[in-house]
């Protein structure tokens, strides 16, 4: 007979000292509290914002969100403020520099494929595509608003993501699976899943 005692269930929510209630995944640490009211299912339009975005996330798999957000202003500062005119000309010399850079997550596959991402943002924009619309084309250009009750609810990949991805590598960017896209998209508030009582379920 299994004695061992149930796992407690996570709950979905949680309640803060401020009188709000939050989605789970913020937990108590003030700085993702801040990040989870104030950026994460914002609608970002921004093409310049919304390419950091995606790297990051790029950058984060494998690790907790947390870690690449306390590592934000490290990545900025080495990524010449993620500006792709820049990032798309970094040379081996560079590459090798950005890996012997603590403050960020030294990863040779992920900061080559932030080069070749870069490019293929200046592919698009040479196209006549700005990457603001390339990514909210997804969601034909409107927040896809879903209002989760529970953990489970919340999808890693959907349909869109999937597209999604498949375009971003199509057009050469790297790191950009079904799931990362998917997270970028949340991040970015091409789709909002705060879940049902959270106090930034507004619609």
């Amino acid at each position: 007979m299994d004695d061992a005692a149930p796992k407690p269930v996570r709950q979905p929510l949680i309640a803060h000292a401020d009188g709000h209630a939050r989605c789970f995944w913020c937990g108590t640490d003030p700085f993702y509290m801040a990040y989870h009211d104030d950026e994460w299912g914002v609608p970002e339009r921004d093409s310049r914002a919304l390419f950091e975005k995606l790297l990051l996330d790029g950058f984060q798999a494998g690790l907790s969100w947390i870690t690449i957000l306390r590592k934000r202003e490290n990545f900025r500062r080495a990524f010449d403020g993620f500006e792709p005119e820049i990032i798309a000309r970094y040379d081996a010399a560079k590459v090798e520099a950005l890996m012997q850079d603590a403050g960020i997550v030294r990863n040779r596959a992920k900061v080559e494929g932030a080069v070749l991402s870069a490019r293929g943002y200046l592919d698009l924009r040479d196209k006549g595509i700005a990457f603001t619309d390339f990514m909210w084309d997804a969601v034909d250009g409107e927040t896809k608003v879903n209002r989760p009750r529970r953990i489970a609810d919340v999808p890693a990949e959907t349909a869109e993501s999937k597209a999604l991805s498949k375009r971003l590598k199509a057009a050469g960017f790297k790191f950009v699976g079904p799931t990362i896209v998917y997270a970028a998209m949340q991040a970015c508030g091409l789709v909002d899943d705060h879940l049902e009582g959270c106090h930034c379920a507004k619609a």
